[in-house]
């Protein structure tokens, strides 16, 4: 039987369609856009949330470095705020140490300790740049450097002759042990390219063959130039500005704050200077330091550097 279907129901049905048309039309523009637009305000907040929120730095390259044995550079991520910590006596009595480990990296030089230093010198150690003759020293108390230090990246630089892989250097092979002995060390090595670097920038700064004029590049040389890869921000601690030395009237301070009463720096350094052959010209270095703190972002505090 063919279905009857109800006129009135059909009509009702019509003008409740309607009405509810009627009225979306009528209230929509009052009601559903604003919700739309709070909807579509607090995804576009979101997005630009998202967008000032820092990316995580990515690792980069530093070709100048290569690990022990493999040879791989050096990857990872640059720092935003780096502390380099000279190993002068002029760090005893800073108090420096909070501000130190405060920084994303601590960069430190050759065998100078924290242990019982922390308050002027802090306590971390994110590279430690040795040289080719500290390493015996290093070996000395080899479960504090290594054992302990497994946070610490070290980046040992030398002579090629030294540090030579293919000819297995005298140093090198030593570095070989070492890494054997402690298999999660990280341990890197300057490239025969990256010494001739930082030898022509010593030339390119002073106007000096380095190998002619008998000169010595420093620790605190290397670390420096390390830092400027490696660091958005610099701050230097503990290290005197080159006209430091000329005031004779300053209180002698030990060479290193770790060796009190042994040497003092501006007889250490003036002596240097002077030297014929075989000096390091700390002196000469901080002046170029200077120039850099100029061009770069780098700050020198504990003791703080005139302007000029």
């Amino acid at each position: 039987m063919p279905v009857l279907v109800s006129i009135p129901r059909v009509f009702f049905t019509l003008v409740a369609l309607s009405a509810g048309s009627f009225l979306y039309v009528l209230l929509c523009p009052r009601f559903c856009v604003p919700l739309c637009w709070l909807s579509c305000r607090r995804l576009e907040e979101e997005g630009r949330e998202g967008r000032l929120l820092p990316e995580a730095p990515s690792d980069a390259q530093f070709a100048g470095y290569i690990s022990v044995p493999e040879g791989k550079p050096l990857a990872r991520a640059p720092c935003r705020h780096c502390a380099v910590v000279s190993s002068s006596g002029q760090m005893l009595g800073s108090r420096s140490g909070k501000e130190i480990d405060a920084k994303e990296c601590v960069l430190r030089m050759n065998q100078a300790p924290t242990q019982g230093f922390e308050e002027d010198v802090g306590g971390r150690s994110t590279v430690r740049v040795v040289s080719h003759t500290s390493i015996p020293l290093l070996l000395r108390n080899q479960s504090y450097f290594f054992a302990r230090s497994r946070d610490t990246l070290y980046v040992v630089w030398g002579p090629p002759r030294l540090m030579s892989r293919e000819k297995t250097g005298l140093v090198y092979r030593a570095l070989l042990k070492v890494k054997e002995m402690y298999p999660s060390l990280r341990l890197y090595t300057l490239t025969e390219e990256m010494m001739a670097h930082c030898d022509a920038l010593f030339q390119m700064e002073t106007g000096k063959d380095r190998m002619k004029s008998g000169s010595f590049l420093s620790t605190g040389w290397f670390t420096m130039v390390l830092a400027m890869e490696l660091c958005e921000q610099i701050f230097v601690f503990g290290m005197v500005s080159e006209s430091y030395c000329r005031n004779q009237s300053q209180p002698p301070v030990p060479y290193h704050y770790f060796e009190k009463g042994r040497l003092d720096e501006c007889r250490m350094y003036l002596a240097h200077e002077r030297a014929p052959r075989g000096g390091h010209r700390f002196i000469t270095e901080k002046a170029v330091f200077s120039r850099w703190a100029k061009k770069r972002n780098i700050v020198f505090t504990h003791p703080s550097w005139p302007e000029g």
